[in-house]
Parts: structure tokens; sequence; C-alpha cells
């Protein structure tokens, strides 16, 4: 199979079906042989309905239903396992993403053997104030933090080498740094490409301005994760020797002049070089401590799905 269409959705009926003829006309233009799944993130709309009939008509469409909504990085997870195609495009259901930019990405992938292309809408139709400006902040800290160079983190229309898809662990909030992870795991050929954005033509945005909050706040996840990811004693067990050595050459400080220079003297428990020892010394312990926990944790993780399904459609699986 060419490529699977990857579609995370959440209360986007009116969209579906427009967006599923558009992406199999390009298809059917352009000869792939190809599979589109919608994954429905818990909706409460009629948009199950609308799959289930697409599906019914169209044998190339597929759907996950999850129980409830779970967020889009489970979503995409769930995409992620299932896909069949030599390339995996995402894109949005809200018809902001372009379809006709498929082919393009689609050769990027197979000709010019990029790993991963994420679109760039470098024209966007979002508002300037709530959107853009958060936006260009957002994307310029994970710049500089991840040190890959992409102008549009978090654009929904990316394309990636099937292996990659099958190598990357999508959880929590993650699906803004997707390249990111990609890069982490090794695969380190990532392009960009300007992608036509569209203003959104049925319904409201799902994402409030919370959303950058949590992105910032994930970005600090993912660059802990990229530096001590794979050894957080590295960190934890450095901090916590540092401080713990602290507190002690304190305590030898305090033990050595009470019984050498100052005999009679105040009492150590008085002089407020004794709390910064103590209080140095439990916080080095604590943070050796969740070091040595969290090396526990990792040698004992297992991989555990983050989501329920409901129903499938079209989707031959064994148990």
């Amino acid at each position: 199979m060419d490529i699977s269409v990857v579609i995370p959705l959440l209360n986007e009926q009116e969209s579906i079906t427009e967006l599923h003829d558009w992406i199999a006309k390009v298809m059917q233009s352009n000869r792939f042989s190809y599979e589109i799944l919608f994954i429905d993130d818990g909706s409460i709309d009629d948009s199950w309905k609308t799959i289930d009939v697409l599906s019914k008509t169209n044998a190339n469409v597929k759907g996950i239903r999850f129980l409830k909504n779970f967020g889009k990085s489970q979503a995409l997870h769930a995409g992620f396992e299932k896909a069949q195609g030599d390339v995996i495009i995402t894109m949005d259901a809200d018809l902001q993403d372009n379809p006709e930019e498929i082919p393009s990405l689609y050769n990027k992938i197979i000709n010019e053997n990029f790993d991963l292309v994420s679109g760039w809408k470098k024209k966007r139709y979002d508002n300037k104030l709530t959107k853009n400006l958060p936006s260009k902040l957002f994307n310029w800290a994970a710049r500089k933090t991840s040190g890959v160079k992409l102008n549009d983190f978090n654009c929904g229309l990316k394309a990636y080498k099937n292996i990659v898809v099958k190598h990357i662990d999508v959880n929590g909030e993650m699906h803004r740094y997707i390249p990111v992870l990609a890069k982490n795991a090794g695969f380190t050929k990532i392009g960009e490409q300007v992608v036509q954005h569209q203003a959104r033509k049925y319904g409201e945005t799902k994402f409030g301005m919370e959303r950058f909050v949590n992105g910032f706040l994930d970005l600090i996840t993912i660059w802990f994760i990229s530096r001590f990811g794979k050894s957080p004693m590295h960190l934890f067990g450095a901090l916590g020797v540092i401080m713990f050595t602290i507190g002690l050459l304190f305590s030898l400080y305090l033990g050595i002049d009470k019984l050498f220079f100052h005999i009679d003297g105040r009492l150590i428990t008085q002089r407020p070089q004794f709390y910064i020892a103590l209080v140095t010394m439990i916080i080095g312990t604590q943070f050796f401590v969740a070091g040595f926990l969290g090396e526990i944790i990792l040698r004992s993780k297992q991989n555990k799905k983050r989501y329920l399904v409901k129903e499938e459609l079209n989707l031959n699986h064994k148990e």
C-alpha cells in the first residue's frame, strides 16, 4: 500500500464526508493505493455514523472509535499502530489541511528519502492575537530546546516513513513534538514543506489558549526526556550529590567550629548554618532517591495502551 491517511477527529461530522471525497479524488487521480483511517476520539455527535456509512461505500475507509475522549496523541498512536502504507500522512478533519498537498509530501518521502516531512502553514487564517503570536513564540522555544529546525511544530499535516511511526511512542500530549520524538529515535532526516492553510469551514476549534500553556509544559518534559530519559540518575543523582555535599561541608564546618573554636558559644541549633546543612542534605537525599526510583521505573516499564477502543471498521487484526 502506498499511503495511509490517519485522521484524528472529535465532533467533526459536518466535514468528514467532504474531506473523504477530496482525499479519494486526490488518491485516484494520482493512482495511489491507499487507506483512510478515521480515529473517532470519543465524539458525541454523529461522526461515527458518517464514518460507518463511508466505510460501506469505500473499502479503503477504516475507523477506530474510542470509548471516550483520550486526546489527539492517543488517537494518532492508535492510527499509527494500524497503518499499513509505506508513507503515513496525518491531517486534521476540519478541512484546514489541504489534501492536494499529499502527492508532494509522498514524493519527498519516497524520492528524496526523508524520514519525516512536516507542513508549514506560512500564511494562516487564524486570529493573530490568540493563535499566531503564541504559536510563533512556542515554535521558537521548541526549535531552541529540541534542535529540530522546523517553523511549525504544531501543523497537523505531516508525512512519515512507515518505520518512523512504528518506532515512536506518542503519549500524553506529545503529538506536537513528534518530529522531536522521531529525532530522539534516530530518524534525523526531517524536512519541511510550505502547505496551504484554509479557514475553518464548519464548527469551531477544539483547542483554546490552554494548549499553549500545556505545550510549554510538554516542551520541558520532552527536553528532559531527550537529555535524561534513558538515565534519570545522571541528573537527579548529580543534583543529589551536589546538595548533599554542600550540607555535609556545612555540618563539618559547624562541628569543627564548635569542638575547637567556640566550645562555650551558642548551640549549633541556634546558628543558621545548621538549617542550611540540614535542608540541603535532606534535599540531596531526595534528589538521589528520585533518580534511583526513576532508573527502576525505566527498567520495569511496560508498553500499555493508553486508550480503549469501542468499535473498529474494516480492520483485520489477530488477537
